[in-house]
Formats: structure tokens, C-alpha cells, sequence
């Protein structure tokens, strides 16, 4: 049955969600530990992992918060067996143990913020997290959700380099959320079931670094140039969309959940021996010139099993690669710049 369910999750979005009381007998033991699980992400994010009949441990950190929220999700008659930790001080119980670590944490945008805006709060919350990791569980996955996340994967990396713990096969930036909405704005614009819609989304995780490859999406929808482009165009500023439609009241939250549970999921099955699991997340690369880059990634039991690369692009596609990569550059030696000077 879990084989089945990985064919139906890898690369499709359909997910552990829609099929409740899965058998999980024989599913291993794996512990997730969610930083920043009392926030706008975080919380939806712990209830769908404790949906998840891949976790047998769940583990909720922030500064404050979390009893409350690893009571109310522990109610929940599902596998998992949830803790909560509040506090610096209970940040290593949280982590000890870990296989996968999830990072919401930090500041949501808010109206007139770009992603880079939030850089230099998120990016000390993100050193001091991955400063702990480092000590904690060197060896886990760690899913980056924190934005910006062209800036906070590379401060990641660094931190663990620091540490002696760095793998970057066990590094991974959430882009999840980009794939998720181009599926989204593809099937609504072709008028194709959204369940059957594969699109590939490759470059960084803001603005025109995000790159929607619809020239691979599948079905075809036979869409004309200029439906490609307002749809590239929606897709890098879906999160800008959800922060104006809140107004003020915070950022995309409950997609960003969904996402990266899927994320994790994939993680998870990918841990677990599941073959073929395959999702577009910023990694370590040597698929551009760019130290990082999101791509297609195979996950394996030991975090990326291969880095796939772009396939064959349009032209559009191949003019919105080339600009692009000078933004990420340029976010990608910021965060390094920040993590060699603190």
C-alpha cells in the first residue's frame, strides 16, 4: 500500500491527505522536528505532518507557543506521537534524534517587502537554528521554508561548513510551493484536470528567479505565447498576490503548509527506499554556473540521490534563465557574505 501511495505522491502533488487511515505498520520510525511550529506556517504545517502516517515522532519547537499547539494537534488520532518544546533551552530535545527538520521560522512579508527585506531578522534566526542542527542531528534532512530562501540555504550551508557537519546532499531549499502553483495557474488556463498536471519549476524561490518551465508541462495544453507569460508572470508573484489579498494581515501560509508537507513527505518516502520520488527544490548544483540552483532533485535514502537537469528549454524559457541568474547571484553571495561575517 505505501508503494502505491508513492506512485500516486512522486512529482504528481496528489498526496498522503486524500487517502486517511493508510496502513503504517510497516512504515520505519522517523522523527520531524518543525522549527518555528507555533507561526503562520508552522502550524497548519503540524497538522498535516501529523497526518503523515510516515511520522512516528512529531516534535514542534518555537520561542513560545507550542504547548498549546503540540496539545491540540496530539489529539489527533493519527500515528504520530507529538512533543512540544518552547525555549532556546529545549531547542536540542527537539532536535535530537531528528530525520527530517522542517524550518518555517522566521518574520512573514508583509505589504511592500520584498523577500529581501526579511533578510536580515531571518537570516539570524536561521544561523542560530542551524547552529544547533549542526550539534544536534548533523545528519538529518533539513527543508528550508524560511525566506529568503536564495539567501538562508547558502547561510545554512555555511553554518554546518563552520561545524565540520556540512552534506549537501541533506540540504534542501522548499521551493515546493512555486511547482504547486504553476500546476495551479496551468490547469485553470489549459482547463486540464489540475491532479493530472506535472510542470517543472527550476532557479531560485523570488521574483524572476523563479522559472516555470511550461514548455514541459504535461498535459499540453497547446497554450499560446502569451498565456505562457502572464502565467510565468502569476507564478513569480504568487506570494506578492496572497500579501496584498490579506492586506497587511500576513503572507501565503496555508499554501506554504501544504507545500511543504508535500516536500516532506517526499523526503520521507525518499528515506524510506520509495523509488522515483522526484521534486523541483534549491540544492547544491552544478546544473548552472551557480553554486545553488532548484531544479528536479531525486530523493534517495540519503537526502538527493541525483540533481537533474533542465531538459530542453524555449526560448522564452532560455531568455528568462540567462536574466534571472545575475538577482541569484547576487542572493546566493549575500547569504554567504552574512554567514562568514557572523
Amino acid at each position: 500500500m505505501l508503494k502505491s501511495l508513492a506512485r500516486k505522491t512522486s512529482t504528481t502533488g496528489t498526496s498522503y491527505l486524500t487517502l486517511r487511515g493508510l496502513a503504517s505498520e510497516s512504515a520505519p520510525d522517523r522523527k520531524v522536528a518543525i522549527l518555528g511550529a507555533a507561526g503562520g506556517i508552522g502550524q497548519p504545517l503540524s497538522l498535516l505532518m501529523k497526518l503523515n502516517p510516515l511520522v512516528s515522532r512529531l516534535a514542534l519547537y518555537d520561542i513560545a507557543g507550542t504547548p498549546g499547539v503540540s496539545a491540540d494537534v496530539s489529539h489527533i488520532n493519527t500515528r504520530s506521537e507529538v512533543l512540544g518544546f518552547a525555549g532556546e533551552e529545549q531547542l536540542g530535545k527537539a532536535l535530537e534524534g531528528a530525520d527530517v527538520v522542517i524550518i518555517p521560522a522566521g518574520v512573514p512579508r508583509k505589504p511592500g517587502m520584498t523577500r529581501d527585506d526579511l533578510f536580515n531578522i531571518n537570516a539570524g534566526i536561521v544561523t542560530s537554528l542551524c547552529t544547533a542542527i549542526a550539534k544536534y542531528c548533523p545528519h538529518a534532512l533539513i527543508n528550508m521554508i524560511s525566506n529568503p530562501v536564495n539567501s538562508t540555504v547558502p547561510i545554512a550551508s555555511e553554518v554546518f561548513k563552520k561545524a565540520g557537519t556540512y552534506d549537501e546532499k541533506r540540504l534542501f531549499g522548499v521551493t515546493t510551493l512555486d511547482v504547486v502553483r504553476a500546476k495551479t495557474f496551468y490547469a485553470g488556463k489549459a482547463k486540464v484536470n489540475v491532479a493530472d498536471v506535472n510542470v517543472p519549476v527550476v532557479g531560485g524561490h523570488a521574483g524572476i528567479t523563479i522559472l516555470p518551465l511550461f514548455s514541459q508541462a504535461t498535459p499540453n495544453g497547446n497554450l499560446a505565447s502569451e498565456e505562457i507569460e502572464a502565467l510565468t508572470k502569476r507564478t513569480q508573484d504568487g506570494g506578492t498576490e496572497v500579501v496584498e489579498a490579506k492586506a497587511g494581515k500576513g503572507s501565503a501560509t496555508l499554501s506554504m503548509a501544504y507545500a511543504g508537507a508535500i516536500f516532506a513527505d517526499a523526503c520521507l518516502k525518499g528515506l524510506n527506499g520509495v523509488p522515483d520520488v522526484v521534486e523541483c527544490s534549491f540544492v547544491q548544483s552544478t546544473v548552472t554556473d551557480l553554486p545553488f540552483f532548484a531544479s528536479k532533485v531525486r530523493l534517495g535514502k540519503y537526502g538527493v540521490e541525483e540533481v537533474l537537469g533542465l531538459g530542453p528549454l524555449s526560448d522564452y524559457e532560455k531568455q528568462g534563465l540567462e536574466a534571472l541568474k545575475p538577482e541569484l547571484k547576487s542572493s546566493i553571495e549575500k547569504g554567504i557574505k552574512y554567514a562568514n561575517a557572523n
